[in-house]
């Protein structure tokens, strides 16, 4: 006979995703503090430095955030619009392509720039907004593996996923916003 039995949604997933995530975002920015930054094997895409190129990756990065909510509450049936049987697909695309390019855009974030806190070697006074950026930009990666685990568990509480898509979303646009958006309002839109 099948075992059928639903399996219980307890705490278990939730607890060791958070651990699993706070884990990944200690180690980036541990990494990012001994690293001696460099902009060797980075790249600029055709923009003036590294800095322009990141700017405009994570503007897109914000417009996907932004569409991944959207899509996720139309999915669930949040927006008094039945979803489009097409949704799903493009809501993991879209989100697997936030995902590489937060990626790309942190590695050059980290290997260019390092966590720098206090004066740099340079003399260079880190603003406050350059730390909270630097930590929460660590947590956004903390926070996609809390998300990749509240999506393939089946044992997590119904509550976990959208916590999680939550928590991500959330941390994705306070980091855009301490960088991207700082630097347009700054400099101005990138050549």
């Amino acid at each position: 006979m099948a075992d059928t039995a639903v399996p219980q949604k307890g705490m278990v997933v939730p607890l060791a995703a958070f651990v699993a995530g706070a884990v990944v975002a200690l180690l980036l920015g541990v990494f990012g503090k001994v690293h001696d930054p460099t902009l060797d094997a980075t790249t600029t895409l055709g923009f003036d430095d590294v800095r322009d190129m990141k700017v405009v990756v994570s503007v897109a990065i914000g417009v996907l955030a932004v569409g991944q909510v959207v899509g996720a509450l139309w999915m669930y049936g949040k927006l008094g619009i039945k979803a489009p049987s097409w949704l799903g697909t493009a809501h993991r695309l879209s989100g697997t392509l936030a995902l590489l390019l937060a990626v790309f855009v942190g590695y050059h974030c980290i290997w260019a720039f390092g966590f720098q806190t206090g004066t740099t070697a340079h003399g260079y006074e880190v603003p406050l907004r350059g730390v909270v950026h630097e930590v929460l930009a660590c947590a956004v990666f903390g926070a996609v593996v809390v998300k990749v685990m509240a999506v393939r568990s089946r044992r997590a509480p119904g509550w976990f996923l959208p916590v999680a898509g939550g928590l991500l979303f959330s941390l994705l646009v306070v980091v855009v916003l301490t960088s991207a958006g700082w630097y347009l309002d700054e400099k101005g839109w990138p050549s």
